[in-house]
């Protein structure tokens, strides 16, 4: 299990309740409840918090890798 930094920890809030987090285990659990009544928990996969909202999982999760880490477009070409 790996440790988040205290100073990383510092500046973490959920992005649901905009509390702040704490490590349990392999996840980050907010501090306030959400709107369910619930504390947020967020895994950690590889020493990397995954700070999605509960919604927005399967849709991460569904995506295809070729649609994570995209270039980014090139800005046009300013004409001289």
């Amino acid at each position: 299990m790996p440790k988040i930094s205290p100073a990383l920890l510092s500046v973490l809030r959920c992005p649901v309740t905009g509390s702040t987090l704490v490590q349990e285990g392999d996840e980050l659990v907010s501090t306030s409840a959400g709107a369910s009544g619930e504390k947020l928990r967020y895994a950690i996969e590889d020493g990397i918090p995954l700070l999605l909202p509960p919604e927005l999982l399967p849709a991460a999760n569904a995506a295809g890798s070729d649609q994570h880490d995209s270039p980014a477009h090139p800005a046009p070409a300013e004409s001289a």
